[in-house]
């Protein structure tokens, strides 16, 4: 039995109500406005940071480097036309560099094409367990369509052939060259046709083919299906796919287009968790994904879901927000407007490729060292034992301090100091277990900190090299969520 033994999710803190936009822009037409809020990526986050979140939620207690022989990752929007998201993924989750790693894009079924692949090499035997993250961060014009419907998410899912949750039953797949929204090489920003041809020629009939193939392929009823996951951001459209096609509309699992909008090739898979986490044992899960064609697939859920219930999923990252009011910050985030950095926020000198490399398991997996002799923990990694009662030399060992949480020892927040979010906050950490560091503090307003609180860390972007198109990524501190 192949199928996903873990899940895990995540959604930034920011959310913005969409009539914030509309006002900002001078668009006051009630009718023309989308109910609800969408999600919104802080300043220092992208596809790659979210997928690492949603991967560390997934992994919660899984042993990563004996358990994962493969990740993907799946996205339209990574940072780099030519470099590996998955490698950074996989070095930033501490995984074993024998891994296979691939990156999927291009399509927004591209979260879906990632979870067909690894079944089928685990279904080979080319692969025991492989991690499937997707993500996507797109940037839209300022007061556009697209800004209302699309919202920031990560989803993912670990496959393989032991302790399955969710057993892959079977798929079905169409495939073509529909354009409906497109992004060229050159464009910054995501074109799209005009709304009812998307709506009517793609959503409603390529959905309504995968469906019905996947119906008739497997000799099944949709009326079998517990949970119907419709990656489709016309909610009333979604809905009538699955009723037309004769399903009780209340299966139909919501579009969460009111609380987070679309989130392109992480979309399905962000839904299928949010399934998952009400899901009960022997319930057949039906999901279909958009984007070029459709991919739909067959899940049922087996009695291992319980173990997975402690993970944040979905549900919880919903219920920790801050709603962004200002439209102007929120452009800032998206690098749509300039900022002046200040004298301050200049950068003297570029990033040295090779020490990010020498380094990378320090800056990226956030490992430092032990004592082998006194058991002391020192980040980052160090020859030289900082207990002034050891002192020992070349008597460390390797020593992760991601997972672990930590407590404020103190902090500040800097209104000197450049941040496109400001004031720039950081602060010492006490670990667990011991080791002690200074790391910046996001997530979180300064008049919700207090000394000795606990906090966690998260993979995050440091800063960004326009003009030599390089992503600099490390670890901050966060309160935890409760």
């Amino acid at each position: 039995m192949v199928g996903i033994t873990s899940y895990g999710g995540y959604i930034p803190w920011y959310r913005m109500e969409r009539m914030t936009a509309y006002k900002a822009m001078g668009w006051l037409n009630p009718a023309a406005i989308l109910p609800g809020e969408r999600s919104i990526a802080n300043y220092d986050e992208d596809s790659v940071t979210m997928a690492v979140a949603a991967a560390r939620d997934c992994l919660k207690g899984i042993d990563k480097k004996k358990k994962i022989d493969g990740l993907y990752i799946a996205t339209t929007t990574s940072p780099y036309r030519q470099r590996e998201g998955a490698g950074i993924i996989g070095t930033a989750l501490s995984l074993q560099p024998s891994i296979r790693t691939a990156d999927f894009t291009d399509s927004t079924k591209a979260g879906t094409g990632a979870i067909l692949s690894a079944y089928d090499a685990i279904k080979a035997g080319s692969a025991k367990n492989i991690l499937v993250c997707a993500s996507d961060l797109r940037k839209e014009l300022a007061g556009g369509y697209q800004e209302q419907l699309y919202g920031d998410s990560a989803a993912a899912l670990l496959l393989g052939d032991t302790d399955v949750i969710a057993s892959i039953e079977g798929s079905y797949s169409i495939s073509y060259d529909f354009s409906d929204s497109w992004r060229a090489d050159f464009d910054e920003f995501e074109r799209a046709w005009e709304d009812r041809w998307r709506r009517d020629e793609g959503y409603e009939k390529q959905l309504t083919e995968s469906i019905a193939g996947l119906l008739t392929k497997y000799k099944l009823n949709i009326k079998d299906f517990a949970k119907i996951v419709i990656a489709c951001h016309f909610e009333r459209a979604g809905v009538a796919i699955a009723t037309k096609l004769g399903a009780d509309p209340s299966r139909v699992q919501d579009s969460m287009m009111r609380t987070m909008g679309d989130s392109g090739a992480g979309y399905p898979l962000v839904l299928l968790v949010a399934a998952l986490e009400e899901a009960k044992p022997g319930d057949k899960i039906l999901v279909v994904s958009y984007g070029n064609g459709s991919d739909a697939l067959f899940l049922q859920v087996t009695d291992q879901i319980e173990k997975v219930r402690d993970n944040k999923g979905i549900k919880k990252w919903l219920a920790r927000k801050k709603m962004l009011d200002n439209y102007d910050k929120y452009l800032a985030f998206r690098e749509e407007i300039p900022m002046d950095k200040g004298f301050r926020g200049e950068e003297s000198s570029s990033t040295q490729i090779s020490a990010l490399w020498r380094g990378r398991k320090s800056f990226l997996g956030l490992w430092g060292s032990r004592c082998k002799k006194c058991g002391t923990p020192i980040y980052p990694i160090q020859r030289v034992c900082v207990n002034p009662d050891c002192g020992a030399i070349d008597e460390m060992e390797d020593y992760c301090f991601a997972d672990r949480k930590g407590t404020l020892f103190t902090y500040t927040a800097d209104l000197l100091a450049y941040s496109i979010n400001p004031p720039a906050i950081y602060g010492v950490l006490d670990f667990e277990g011991g080791g002690r560091f200074w790391f910046d503090i996001a997530d979180c307003a300064p008049e919700s900190l207090k000394v000795g609180m606990p906090m966690e860390m998260t993979f995050r972007i440091k800063y960004v090299e326009h003009g030599r198109g390089v992503s600099t990524y490390s670890w901050k501190a966060a309160p935890v969520m409760e």
